[in-house]
């Protein structure tokens, strides 16, 4: 019987995304390439095309709500013919699809990350979801999907859905947690006018396995409001391109008015200015 080969694996971009998944790739006794910037990976660039599958978690810096994706075209570039590319960075749905089409002479997918940074290592092992997005509906892209869903550390929840809806599903989780945090700010307000007792009202709210505890806290860390580099450049994203839609004034306007809001909230307490800043002022 034929030994099944165990595929060669190569990370693009080792922040902290990128570097635990390596970590977890490494820990499980596969071949791992990492490459970038920094002199200690960068003189593995050329040992990238040599992969059969090629993870791509790189920055997509959000300016005045347009999402930047040259990084994560350049590194498609890399990928050798045949080969599978993964892109874990957040994108606008549509990106993988326009970059199918670029680079024909490889697979691109997508799958969304959810870690968070201070338990990353653990949510690399333990991951709840495991998506993973094609752009093309078709037995081939399946296949392969199903191959880089096998190599992923298993989840209670597996899909492998269209390239689009992928890209989506992360701005979907990441803007219900940004507007759940300007929510609970509301009611902690409105509960300290009203002088009422607020751990007691946040302890009972969470309680419910259907609003749960995360995202509840007020006073989070730095300050107020919902604040960290994907949150907040996720939700400057989608409310750009909910603009672009033109879904309806009205629903425009609920997404602006959180955004405003948690916007003061963070100028009022000080917390994530250079965030602010980079998302919101700078071109």
């Amino acid at each position: 019987m034929k030994k099944k080969q165990i595929p060669k694996i190569a990370f693009v971009g080792q922040g902290w995304i990128g570097k635990n998944y390596a970590d977890n790739f490494e820990s499980r006794g596969f071949e791992v390439t990492r490459y970038s910037l920094e002199a200690e990976y960068e003189k593995n660039k050329a040992r990238v095309g040599g992969a059969d599958v090629v993870f791509i978690a790189v920055p997509t810096p959000t300016r005045q709500g347009k999402v930047d994706s040259k990084i994560v075209e350049e590194s498609l570039a890399l990928v050798g013919k045949g080969s599978t590319a993964v892109i874990k960075s957040t994108i606008e749905p549509g990106t993988t699809k326009r970059f199918q089409k670029k680079f024909a002479h490889i697979y691109v997918l997508h799958s969304p990350e959810f870690l968070t940074k201070a338990t990353a290592a653990y949510d690399t092992e333990h991951p709840a979801r495991n998506i993973i997005g094609i752009p093309i509906e078709s037995k081939t892209f399946r296949t392969k999907a199903s191959s880089v869903l096998s190599l992923l550390p298993k989840a209670p929840y597996e899909i492998i859905t269209g390239s689009d809806e992928s890209e989506f599903i992360k701005y979907a989780s990441n803007t219900f947690y940004y507007a759940k945090v300007v929510y609970f700010n509301i009611l902690y307000d409105f509960a300290k006018k009203k002088k009422m007792n607020w751990p007691d009202i946040e302890a009972s709210a969470a309680a419910d396995p259907m609003t749960g505890p995360v995202h509840t806290k007020p006073i989070h860390k730095s300050g107020r409001g919902a604040g960290g580099i994907c949150l907040i450049k996720d939700y400057a994203a989608f409310a750009a391109l909910l603009g672009k839609t033109r879904l309806s004034a009205e629903a425009e306007s609920v997404v602006e008015a959180i955004e405003v809001f948690n916007k003061k909230l963070l100028r009022d307490s000080g917390k994530d200015q250079q965030v602010i800043e980079e998302v919101y002022l700078k071109k």
